[in-house]
């Protein structure tokens, strides 16, 4: 087996964690890092602490649109995976590292194996949903999380290839925990455990105009509680462009920290009341550590979490957010719907079956 995987973003590199050891046990995998996120606390941290093993090819796409980002990498991809010539290409997710993958790979004729296959908020205008579907429909083998990914797929005519294997997330979520736990808690920022909100906020959806940005602003100072947000740097260049920063770092409840890694962002999350986020990873990891979430948007592609009442829909309503906020309940008894924590090595089997 000769596989090159394509990662670029932070929830990509915590979903190859656990499927880069599995592909390895079986063949050769070729591990390419566009650049998506070039910024060392999104990149290199994860790498070193996750033992992921280094990237083989770097791309180093760096800043810009989606548009530019993903005409840079395929442009870059065209010519490794051309050199390569892998029995397979695979991709993770929904990113714009995922749709240039996913485009470079079948122009070059190359099968496309999608991580995470079948998911749809349907809401086509979000940059996600449209890569998502884009790569589903290019590719020969798609790895569903759920049943219900794989019944999206049927939906739209798409059966062939189709495997319902489990969430590499949650692999990564059992393999990692105990180590994240061994890390400071929130009593070095002198918090206890129960004792605050944890907040993740990235989406363009949220940040790329005043209003939305004025609108998360004031679902920030909604939150009475302690709040502790890591904050992305592009979230926090938008904030600051905006005017907005100061009125936020004057808030005596409110953490503001740089990203913080998967471990250290592990151990904070298993100790909050909740989490207040509009990450599609975040709201799994939130259930698979039985943490209540409230989502910071109108639609999800994890379902299952708001019918099993562990995840509340908000958008950026200050009101609707505080007020489940001051309802959620810890989570008791929560039903395994992300599998049995051997995705991995499903989907490397699967793809050793495909380059055979």
């Amino acid at each position: 087996m000769h596989v090159v995987s394509v990662v670029g973003n932070r929830p990509q590199f915590v979903k190859a964690a656990p499927l880069s050891r599995a592909l390895r046990r079986r063949g050769r995998e070729v591990l390419v890092h566009t650049g998506q996120h070039y910024d060392p606390e999104l990149a290199d941290l994860f790498f070193d602490e996750l033992g992921i093993p280094a990237p083989d090819h770097a791309l180093g796409v760096g800043p810009g649109t989606p548009l530019r980002q993903a005409a840079s990498i395929m442009t870059s991809l065209e010519a490794l995976l051309s050199a390569e010539r892998p029995d397979a290409v695979l991709v993770y997710g929904d990113t714009t590292t995922t749709l240039a993958g996913a485009l470079t790979a079948a122009k070059l004729d190359l099968p496309i194996a999608h991580v995470e296959a079948g998911l749809r908020s349907f809401d086509r205008s979000m940059p996600e949903e449209q890569n998502r579907v884009v790569t589903d429909h290019l590719s020969a083998l798609l790895l569903c999380p759920t049943d219900a990914a794989v019944a999206n797929l049927a939906r739209e005519g798409v059966t062939a290839g189709v495997h319902q294997v489990g969430d590499v997330m949650f692999d990564a979520s059992l393999l990692f925990e105990q180590v994240a736990r061994a890390r400071p808690g929130p009593a070095a920022l002198g918090l206890e455990p129960g004792g605050y909100v944890l907040m993740t906020v990235h989406r363009a959806a949220a940040t790329d105009t005043r209003e939305a940005l004025e609108a998360l602003v004031a679902v920030i100072e909604a939150v009475e509680e302690p709040l502790v947000f890591p904050v992305h740097p592009r979230t926090r260049h938008r904030l600051q462009a905006a005017g907005l920063w100061e009125r936020l770092a004057a808030r005596p409840a409110l953490r503001l920290s740089p990203p913080v890694g998967y471990l250290d962002f592990t151990r904070l999350l298993v100790d909050a009341r909740a989490v207040l986020t509009d990450s599609g990873g975040v709201q799994k990891e939130a259930y698979f550590h039985g943490v209540p979430c409230v989502t910071l948007r109108d639609t999800t592609e994890w379902v299952e979490t708001v019918e099993a009442g562990a995840n509340r829909l908000v958008g950026l309503d200050p009101a609707a957010a505080a007020g489940a906020l001051a309802d959620v309940r810890p989570l008791d008894g929560r039903p395994l719907l992300y599998g049995d924590g051997r995705a991995s090595d499903r989907i490397a089997d699967l793809v050793l079956a495909l380059t055979a």
